[in-house]
C-alpha cells in the first residue's frame, strides 16, 4: 500500500459507524498518524455513529446545528483548537459550504503553508452562472485539491471551473476487497431469490418491490432483511400483495452471510443503500435506483440496472429482464464481484487519498 509520510487531519460533521473501517485504514497509511474531528448529529437524523477508532486519533467537537432543510447550517466548536493541537501536514475537510467553521480551518492551514483537500459528492444543484453557482465557485477556490465520491461529482466540480488536474476520484466504498471466492448454486427461474437489505423506511420504496414481485410470472422468493419504522405497515401490505415475502428482521456482520449466499439478485428500489457493494462482493447482480452519482461507477450495464427513483414500471421491467436469462444473470454476478474485487473497495479509496496527499505535499 502507498503511504503518506506526513501527519494528517480529517474533519467530518459526524462519524458514521460505517465509515470507521475506512478512516482506520487511511490512518494506517499515514506514517505521522491521523486525527479525526467530528461532532454529534441531530437526534432526528437517526445516524448510527461511533467514537471507536482503532488506528486513528479521535477528537469529539461540538456541532451547533442551525435551521433545517435547505437552510441548514452547522458550526463546529473546537475545530481550530484541534488543528493547533494536532498540527498536521495536511487537512481533509468535507466540501460542504453549509459548514461555517471550514473557512477558518482552511485559513489557518494556509497560514502555515499547508494544503487542504475538500472531499464531497459534487455540486449538482449549483452549476451555471447564477448567484448560487458563483457562491460555489468561491467556496471551492479555497481548496488546493478536491476528492470526489464519483466521476459524476468530479465532472460537476470541473464544470464549476475547478482545475480538473486537481480533482481526484475516490469511489465511495464501505467494504474492503472480498477475500473469498463466490460459488453460487445453479440458478433456475423456478428457484430464484431476490434480496433486499436496508432500513425499512418509506424512501426505500419496499412497497414498490412487493407490488413488482406480484406482477412477475415466476413469483420469486423475496427476502427482506432489516428493521425500521415502516416494518409493521410493510408486513401488513405484503400479506395483501405478496404473501410469500419473508421479513427476517435486522441482521449485521456475519449474520448477513447466509442471506447474500442464498440470493440470486439484490434489489434496492429506493434511495440510499450501503449494502450494494457488500451484495456485489457475494457475486450478486443488482438493481438500484439512481441517486447522487456514487452508484454510477459501481452499477453498470455489465453487472446490473439503474432505474429512475420512484418509477414502478421501470422496476418491473428491470426485474423481468433480470429473471429472463439465468445464465446472463450469473455472468453479471461474476462481473459485480470483479468490480468490487479489483476497482471499487476501501483499499482503492485509501490509495486515491494517499496519492492526492503525496502530490500536494511533494512527499
Amino acid at each position: 500500500m502507498t503511504r503518506f509520510p506526513g501527519k494528517l487531519a480529517l474533519q467530518q460533521r459526524v462519524l458514521p459507524s460505517y465509515r470507521a473501517p475506512f478512516f482506520d485504514l487511511l490512518a494506517s497509511a499515514c506514517e505521522g498518524g491521523m486525527s479525526l474531528f467530528s461532532g454529534a448529529p441531530r437526534l432526528v437524523e437517526g445516524i448510527a455513529t461511533t467514537d471507536k477508532l482503532q488506528a486513528a486519533n479521535y477528537r469529539l467537537g461540538t456541532n451547533i446545528h442551525l435551521f433545517s432543510g435547505k437552510f441548514y447550517l452547522c458550526y463546529q466548536l473546537g475545530l481550530l483548537d484541534w488543528l493547533r493541537d494536532w498540527n498536521p501536514d495536511a487537512l481533509v475537510v468535507e466540501a460542504n459550504p453549509r459548514y461555517l467553521s471550514t473557512p477558518s480551518a482552511v485559513k489557518w492551514m494556509h497560514g502555515c503553508g499547508r494544503p487542504v483537500l475538500g472531499w464531497g459528492l459534487g455540486a449538482p444543484s449549483h452549476q451555471g452562472k447564477g448567484v448560487r453557482g458563483k457562491g460555489w465557485n468561491a467556496f471551492l477556490r479555497q481548496f488546493d485539491a478536491l476528492i470526489a465520491y464519483s466521476q459524476r461529482g468530479a465532472d460537476e466540480y470541473a464544470a464549476l471551473g475547478f482545475p480538473r488536474d486537481r480533482i481526484f476520484v475516490a469511489h465511495n466504498s464501505v467494504s474492503g476487497a472480498p477475500a473469498f471466492a463466490v460459488d453460487h448454486r445453479p440458478l433456475t427461474m423456478d428457484h430464484c431469490t431476490i434480496l433486499f437489505v436496508g432500513r425499512l423506511q418509506a424512501r426505500k420504496r419496499i412497497d414498490d418491490l412487493l407490488k413488482a414481485c406480484a406482477k412477475l410470472e415466476s413469483k420469486p422468493r423475496l427476502v427482506i432483511v432489516g428493521d425500521g419504522p415502516e416494518r409493521r405497515e410493510l408486513e401488513s401490505f405484503a400479506r395483501e400483495v405478496y404473501p410469500g415475502a419473508e421479513f427476517v428482521g435486522a441482521k449485521h456482520g456475519v449474520e448477513l452471510k447466509p442471506y447474500f449466499t442464498e440470493a440470486d439478485l439484490f434489489v434496492l428500489p429506493g434511495t440510499g443503500g450501503l449494502a450494494v457493494q457488500e451484495a456485489m462482493s457475494y457475486g450478486l447482480p443488482v438493481i438500484v435506483a439512481q441517486g447522487d452519482g456514487t452508484q454510477d461507477d459501481l452499477v453498470r450495464d455489465g453487472n446490473g440496472w439503474q432505474i429512475p427513483p420512484g418509477d414502478f414500471e421501470a422496476l418491473v421491467a428491470a426485474l423481468n429482464e433480470a429473471l429472463s436469462d439465468p445464465a446472463r444473470l450469473r455472468r453479471m454476478g461474476q462481473e459485480a464481484y470483479r468490480i468490487v474485487k479489483e476497482e471499487i473497495n476501501l483499499e482503492k479509496m485509501v490509495e486515491v487519498f494517499v496519492t492526492a496527499l503525496n502530490r500536494l505535499t511533494g512527499k
